[in-house]
């Protein structure tokens, strides 16, 4: 029997452990990868910790996203480095936590020549996703009803703007020539933003003080949610939009509907779910921007034996972009 190691769930809310298990074998439709990044994502959390509608058999191997190169294929080269995501990988099936993993064809996609693996195998999520909170649903530079025709006459406010989400909607913006605020935890995040955009710390009280009474945004892309995103609004000029994409801060809101009227400020939902297939086809326009440098997302690597400390700092929030775990180098 060949084996190989694997990061494997035995119990709901338990870590993690590294486990030696059989290697799996490709069968019609399928290709073999050889795992050379491997996503830790909210999902994985939510699914490990045994709440989610869907658990999978336990134990099992975790990772809904990852990259790797094709070992053995029908339908694509051998050495081709793909991105793995999608088809029940980490749901119904074994993920991509693992030194290999065998996946439906339909749900690998070939990457760019010069795409690092870490990036393959977490770019999809906080791009796209920024991309549509961006323009598909805050219409960047669409604001007609307020006069505003092009991005620069935008001023975009980021919740959580040092996150992997918060990041890519920051660079977007700046890339579209908007004017944008970013909202982040502390000094040590604010010195991660890009050049020209302007700090906001979470709990500078008289900053935000000064934002709720000038309203200087047009445009609030929000990653944090949580009982702040009412007063985040509310730096927003009257007409403008909000639009919520997380909730790491919390899942409650709570909106004085009195003055939310008095605002004008629109709230608006973004569902990746829904926009699936709007995501898969942003991707490969956006791509490019990450392979040239353009666009950068923010990775920390983990070993195997390290995946329960990137699930810990991502529920906590600490982490700096996102995390995957990396399989060590075989002999």
């Amino acid at each position: 029997m060949v084996t190989m190691r694997a990061v494997r769930v035995h119990g709901w809310g338990v870590p993690p452990v590294v486990d030696e298990v059989e290697r799996p074998e490709r069968g019609d439709g399928e290709t073999l990868v050889r795992v050379e990044a491997a996503a830790v994502a909210h999902l994985d959390r939510t699914v490990a910790g045994g709440d989610f509608g869907i658990k999978p058999d336990l134990p099992y191997v975790g990772g809904v996203e990852g990259c790797g190169v094709v070992v053995e294929s029908d339908s694509m080269n051998a050495g081709d480095l793909v991105m793995l995501r999608g088809g029940g990988l980490g749901l119904k099936r074994n993920g991509t936590w693992a030194e290999f993993v065998v996946a439906s064809d339909k749900h690998l996609r070939v990457l760019p020549e010069g795409m690092p693996a870490e990036i393959g195998a977490t770019f999809f999520v906080p791009l796209t996703t920024a991309a549509v909170g961006l323009h598909s649903v805050g219409k960047l530079g669409q604001w007609g009803l307020a006069g505003i025709e092009t991005s620069t006459d935008e001023v975009v406010v980021v919740g959580g703007a040092a996150g992997a989400v918060g990041s890519m909607v920051t660079q977007l913006a700046l890339r579209d020539g908007a004017t944008v605020l970013g909202v982040v935890a502390d000094e040590a995040q604010a010195e991660t933003l890009p050049p020209g955009v302007e700090a906001v710390l979470a709990h500078d009280a008289e900053h935000a003080a000064r934002l709720a009474e000038e309203r200087p945004g047009s445009l609030l892309v929000d990653t944090l949610g949580g009982s702040g995103l009412g007063d985040r609004c509310r730096w927003i000029r009257p007409g403008g939009r909000a639009v919520s994409i997380g909730y790491v801060a919390g899942a409650d809101v709570t909106l004085d509907l009195p003055n939310w009227l008095l605002q004008d400020v629109a709230l608006l939902p973004v569902n990746m779910i829904r926009r699936d297939r709007e995501a898969r086809e942003l991707a490969d326009r956006l791509m490019p921007l990450l392979v040239s440098g353009e666009v950068t997302l923010g990775v920390e690597r983990f070993t195997f034996e390290e995946a329960p400390r990137a699930l810990e700092l991502l529920g906590a929030g600490k982490l700096q972009g996102r995390a995957v775990l990396v399989p060590e180098e075989t002999p």
